[in-house]
């Protein structure tokens, strides 16, 4: 993901890139309106705690996410957060949380159906009874022909973003091209695979492990990350 993600490369400009993201106050909001009395929380696909450390000041959180850089950068920006390096497609902490929250778009970044499954498995072995999952990925494609430009502020400065975008509806993977004219002068690109999960997947697959949809939301979409959704669901199995 490193390899094909300038933002991963440079978790700080994620954070600068991301600064006016809403999720952890979108993702709060939903657990006062559906769980009020929860408590502790795990965030899988977490990146460098962003969104964690507001919701660290509302519940007792665990972040867990993929890549070494994203989780290096974290612990030495945000040094009182449990963030841990480990795959949610198998990560098993021991723990059963009354929240999992899986925000950010990570898990667009699970291609495949079975490994899916395996995410949705994680989701159900880390929620307690009655626990509450918040999801937020892409539930349409990003169909424009076209390329589209946007400006984004970086620590030096405005950088120019050229992005165009490929939808192939049999594997229902958006492909994002991004060409970056930095303020430096020097030019990057990258290229980011999403995998969008209609609503009446992301129901069925939540329902396969044990969750029951209680709500699904209509995220904000950018040129940099398109149409989202948040999904709410409770765990029902014990």
């Amino acid at each position: 993901m490193e390899a094909t993600n300038l933002l991963y490369r440079d978790p700080a400009l994620y954070d600068v890139v991301q600064s006016d993201s809403t999720s952890a106050e979108m993702c709060q909001t939903l657990i006062e309106l559906h769980k009020p009395d929860a408590r502790t929380l795990v965030d899988f696909g977490c990146g460098t705690g962003r969104d964690l450390e507001l919701l660290a000041k509302r519940f007792e959180c665990i972040g867990v996410d993929l890549q070494p850089g994203m989780v290096d950068h974290a612990h030495r920006a945000r040094p009182g957060l449990d963030i841990r390096t480990g795959d949610m497609r198998a990560a098993r902490l021991g723990k059963r949380m009354d929240v999992v929250t899986c925000m950010g778009n990570s898990l667009a970044y699970v291609h495949h159906n079975e490994e899916i499954s395996q995410v949705f498995a994680t989701f159900a072995a880390h929620a307690g009874p009655g626990a509450l999952l918040v999801l937020c990925s892409p539930v349409a494609p990003i169909a424009r022909t076209g390329p589209t430009t946007a400006t984004v502020e970086t620590p030096g400065g405005l950088a120019t973003v050229t992005i165009h975008h490929e939808w192939d509806l049999r594997t229902q993977i958006n492909t994002m091209h991004r060409h970056w004219a930095l303020p430096s002068g020097n030019q990057a690109q990258d290229e980011i695979r999403r995998r969008v999960l209609f609503p009446r997947e992301l129901e069925r697959y939540a329902e396969g492990a044990g969750f029951e949809i209680l709500d699904m939301t209509d995220g904000t979409g950018t040129e940099l990350a398109g149409p989202t959704a948040y999904t709410v669901a409770r765990y029902t199995r014990r």
